[in-house]
């Protein structure tokens, strides 16, 4: 038996988000995603390769995540058009959301103090979390590294999606 989840709260999935993709820009709010599964994984920036990489990996298990009944959004602080041109360059089948208010990040605990060559900043910690479609975290990585990361959240999505079948 799996714990109990706690549903995420009303004012994160009634928020506005911009959200795009390779058609372009629009709002949304994560309650427009209730009734399915749903991968929301965070990232640090568009456009590095790390970043690149996550974003290819999860583009290409993205048939096997819908046909497990899943949605995919990334999440990171850059703007709605750098979201835009990532998603266009990279050929993204799924859409990326611009948190440059960090509502998002905030919500998730997902802003971290790290270190890069010495030197220290608040940034995104890369992080995945499989809402389930009442809205309730069913699982959540944090600190990933991103080989076989997409691969570890599909069969995890696949497993629970067979249990709540």
């Amino acid at each position: 038996m799996m714990p109990a989840k706690k549903p995420l709260p009303r004012k994160i999935l009634d928020a506005p988000l911009a959200v795009a993709g390779k058609d372009g820009t629009r709002e949304a709010r994560l309650s427009d995603f209730a009734g399915r599964w749903l991968v929301l994984y965070f990232y640090p920036k568009d456009n590095t390769p790390g970043c690149t990489t996550e974003g290819r990996d999860f583009a290409a298990l993205l048939p096997k995540f819908r046909r497990a009944g899943a949605d995919v959004l990334g999440v990171s602080r850059d703007s709605a058009r750098s979201h835009q041109n990532f998603c266009t360059k990279q050929d993204f089948g799924f859409e990326l959301v611009s948190d440059a208010d960090e509502t998002l990040c905030q919500a998730f605990d997902v802003i971290r103090e790290k270190q890069l060559y010495g030197r220290k900043y608040i940034g995104v910690d890369r992080s995945t979390f499989l809402i389930d479609p009442e809205s309730r975290i069913a699982h959540e990585w944090r600190g990933v590294k991103v080989p076989g990361h997409a691969q570890a959240v599909l069969e995890t999505l696949q497993s629970d999606a067979k249990e709540t079948a």
